[in-house]
């Protein structure tokens, strides 16, 4: 009985335990990017050799987002979460012991593999964990830990790089790991996974709406990456800001994220594909004002809050939605979004820097970024007057 009432009013303690760890791989991923100039120093290696550090990452992300979470859907999940900390551990304390390039790298690709796959299954608990109407803002406050990083994880992290060098930062992501697990082991309950066999679990990819969900999520996160990967020169060619103060103003885009993805969480729950449909309108037409206002230092900084408030938003409901369409495999149906999420990125950034390349000008990022989310969005319209969710409660 009071474990139904928990449900019902409360948020489960053991969703901060997993907040951080997703605090953890948020610094993991993006906060090499402030140290690549002490690894590359350190290595001897090219700036564009040291990039590999943050894009091979990003594609171990999504190759561990599918391959480890299907190959792990039939093992217990808390115990799932615990071995993909270990992963995580284990990952930074090679980085932090690398004697070399390779060693770094290797270090890097194994922590990218648990990234997904702690998603994808921290998503499934998160939801498990709370009564049906909670569902998304308990993945929203699993992910929140994954914006406070880039709020203040990456600064810190690259400040205390700076400070005491760059491995000291993979020694403290090693301790955080380490916090985690005895987080989940102690406040997280066992929770069975389904009997699913290997192909019940990819039966999933037969369904054309898992399709459309995990298309929606990549260009929905590819447009607010597309405007965001290449938005210092932007700030300081177009609105005429000085470099100094591109990290405060990347702060205020983190922000506005943290913001953003609770905000998500509690209108996914209350109507889902609306919701969606409304912050996908709503980041298509922020992105396009940002481009032809870019030259207003007031509306740079007001666009840059909505920005990343609403391109974040969607992350939980996006979510939702996809499990919703597995519910038999909602796992396997996490991964493939963290994957859509993390190849959006690629796309976006892609996009963004292939705009750059042609000409068309340091705006021409969020012009590229204003068209994926709008193609999102004719998708997402689509595919709801298709055929709307099963549940019409969450999907309104």
């Amino acid at each position: 009985m009071q474990i139904h009432l928990n449900k019902e009013i409360y948020m489960p303690i053991g969703l901060f335990a997993l907040a951080l760890g997703a605090f953890g791989i948020g610094l993991t991923e993006f906060g090499i990017v402030g140290l690549l100039p002490q690894v590359t120093a350190d290595f001897g290696v090219t700036e564009q050799v040291a990039g590999y550090l943050v894009s091979g990452y990003a594609l171990s992300v999504a190759i561990g987002a599918l391959v480890l979470t299907a190959l792990m859907a039939r093992f217990e999940r808390r115990s799932t979460l615990l071995i993909m900390m270990g992963l995580f551990i284990a990952g930074n304390l090679i980085s932090a012991m690398a004697s070399s390039y390779e060693a770094l790298l290797a270090g890097r690709i194994m922590a990218a593999l648990c990234h997904g796959a702690f998603f994808s299954v921290g998503a499934v608990v998160a939801s498990d964990m709370v009564a049906a109407n909670k569902k998304a803002s308990a993945i929203s406050l699993m992910f929140a830990g994954l914006t406070v990083s880039n709020i203040l994880g990456v600064p810190l992290g690259t400040l205390l790089g700076l400070q005491l060098g760059w491995r000291s930062t993979f020694w403290a992501l090693s301790i955080i790991g380490v916090v985690t697990m005895l987080g989940i082991r102690l406040l997280v309950p066992r929770l069975e996974a389904t009997a699913n066999s290997l192909r019940t679990e990819l039966a999933v990819f037969g369904r054309p709406q898992v399709w459309i969900s995990a298309s929606i999520s990549i260009l929905a996160f590819g447009g607010v990456i597309g405007g965001f990967t290449y938005i210092a020169f932007t700030i300081t060619k177009v609105s005429g800001f000085a470099t100094a103060t591109v990290p405060w103003l990347l702060l205020l885009f983190g922000l506005g994220t943290f913001i953003g993805n609770i905000v998500g969480g509690k209108a996914a729950d209350r109507a889902l594909n609306t919701s969606l449909g409304v912050f996908l309108a709503l980041l298509t037409m922020v992105l396009i004002v940002f481009a032809l206002t870019a030259q207003s230092k007031i509306m740079t900084i007001v666009s840059l809050l909505l920005m990343g408030s609403i391109g974040l938003a969607t992350a939980p409901g996006l979510m939702l939605r996809i499990m919703n369409f597995a519910s038999d495999a909602p796992t396997m149906a996490s991964g493939t979004n963290i994957a859509a999420f993390n190849i959006g990125n690629a796309l976006g950034a892609w996009l963004g820097g292939m705009a750059l390349q042609a000409g068309f000008g340091y705006v021409s990022p969020l012009w590229a970024g204003a068209a994926l989310s709008f193609v999102g969005l004719l998708i997402l319209l689509a595919s709801s007057l298709a055929r709307p969710l099963t549940r019409p409660s969450v999907a309104s």
